[in-house]
């Protein structure tokens, strides 16, 4: 490969960084928290966990360098094709609750660009709003059908967009009281108490938050390979700068919100709590407009770009994962028969209705919740504890690969020591799991009930669909 292309590490850390973080992370930290006290959890999370899993990433992508499957080919050439099936459908399985939340936060953000408040979308009726948002879902999934993707290229272009929101609203927050210091600024209290956070109950059934927001970064693996110098040396370093990146990040944008928003009106009962989850981005780039003079603008440019990443991140969500699964000769022998169906458009049209069912009856389901805020708040939540469980996949095979470290050469290692990776594979896995399992917790039971009963039948469902291939396999001798 000629030099210029290469890829220097400071471009990978930057790479990963856009990738990996955006606003909405900051504004979770904050609200689910207490404000600032977050400031130690994203330390402490960013340095014992993203950390080394982004190592361990980089020595799975250079081992299995010329493999495209991710983590479904990591597992398969580590252990066997019927885990890699397994890591490919909790994959798939996990954008089940995420493809059920893209619709009501696409709606959401159309309201805000529409009312410009809050209050509008949060009293219509939680029956019309999940009936819209079913409209809206079915609507995606017929173009999915029809094996068009046309929103691809705007998932890019908005999730870009969202990331220089983020940075821009960290930049204008800090200079706002230099051009306008009667703006009516939170004092901050930095003293220590303040700081550290009040390890209970609620405390640790968050931490799936956290986790959510740092994960994901396997996506940057096929690029280790691709470095200028020495990987083993280069890869390292670009992990840790874009580790210092979002960490400064996720701290300046916590004092910029610590700015606006009391911790005492944010946390003064759950309601109060839920509508913040639910508004507080906007209403951070509403008064952020409102320190400048110049309204609504910011706020509706932060909405626009939110929209536009909602839906189409929704059809992606619909397709991609689909396609991944089923596509993989080593998942197909065991998907039943009739999944594998595709229509002349090519798409995978029972698959797509398998999605409409279950994704479908999240979004039937959250007709109980009291208003359309608490909906947003409580999908929220269940992502928090689903999507994470594909990353156990991650340290899984990271393990599997280092118990069989002969077997695959690679140029880069995390660390040398099978005892130290043994340790942090574990431990991000242990990490992982636990966070997952604490976060089915709430003190709302019809929460709770959804928290643990939706990744069950995913599960159920992933095991029952083998027992099935099987069945008509052996019909067919």
């Amino acid at each position: 490969m000629d030099s210029e292309k290469k890829i220097k590490w400071y471009m990978l850390a930057f790479m990963c960084f856009s990738t990996l973080w955006g606003f909405g992370n900051v504004a979770n930290g904050y609200m689910y928290f207490n404000g600032t006290q977050v400031i130690f959890s994203w330390i402490w999370m960013f340095l014992l966990y993203f950390v080394p899993y982004a190592l361990m990433v980089g020595e799975l992508g250079s081992a299995f360098k010329d493999l495209g499957g991710g983590v479904t080919s990591w597992v398969q050439e580590t252990t066997g094709s019927k885990l890699a099936y397994y890591a490919g459908w909790t994959y798939w399985a996990c954008h089940v609750t995420y493809i059920a939340s893209k619709g009501s936060g696409g709606l959401k953000a159309l309201s805000w660009m529409i009312f410009q408040n809050a209050e509008t979308y949060d009293t219509f009726p939680t029956r019309y709003v999940q009936l819209a948002t079913l409209a809206v879902f079915l609507f995606f999934c017929w173009v999915a059908s029809r094996g068009l993707n046309p929103l691809k290229k705007l998932a890019t272009l908005a999730g870009s967009s969202m990331f220089v929101m983020s940075i821009l609203y960290i930049i204008l927050m800090f200079a706002a009281p230099a051009i306008n210091p009667g703006g009516g600024y939170v004092h901050l209290d930095f003293s220590l108490h303040k700081l550290i956070p009040t390890f209970d109950l609620t405390y640790f059934t968050n931490l799936s938050i956290l986790v959510f927001a740092v994960g994901g970064i396997e996506k940057i693996s096929p690029y280790v390979n691709k470095m200028e110098g020495d990987a083993s040396k280069e890869f390292p370093k670009s992990m840790i700068f874009a580790a210092v990146m979002v960490m400064v990040c996720a701290i300046f944008g916590t004092i910029a919100m610590g700015m606006m928003f009391d911790p005492k009106v944010v946390f003064a009962s759950a309601d109060s709590q839920t509508a913040y989850i639910a508004n507080g981005s906007y209403w951070a780039f509403e008064k952020l407009g409102q320190y400048y003079g110049i309204g609504n603008a910011l706020m509706m440019i932060y909405a626009a770009c939110n929209a536009i990443g909602q839906f189409s991140t929704l059809v992606v969500s619909i397709d991609a994962p689909l396609r991944m699964l089923l596509d993989d000769k080593n998942a197909r022998q065991y998907v039943p028969k009739q999944l594998l169906k595709q229509n002349k458009y090519g798409a995978y049209i029972n698959g797509i209705w398998m999605v409409v069912i279950l994704s479908g009856a999240i979004i039937l389901v959250q007709i109980a919740m009291p208003g359309a805020a608490g909906v947003l708040a409580q999908l929220n939540k269940l992502n928090s504890v689903c999507m994470p469980f594909r990353y156990l996949w991650v340290f899984f095979a990271y393990i599997m690969l280092r118990r069989k470290s002969e077997k695959f050469p690679r140029s880069y290692r995390f660390v040398k020591s099978q005892g130290a990776a043994a340790f942090f594979g574990w431990f991000c896995f242990i990490l992982t799991l636990v966070c997952c399992i604490m976060g089915m917790y709430s003190p709302d039971a019809k929460t709770m009930a959804l928290n643990v009963i939706t990744p069950v039948v995913l599960v159920a469902l992933g095991v029952i669909l083998p027992m099935i291939r099987k069945r008509q396999d052996q019909e067919a001798a």
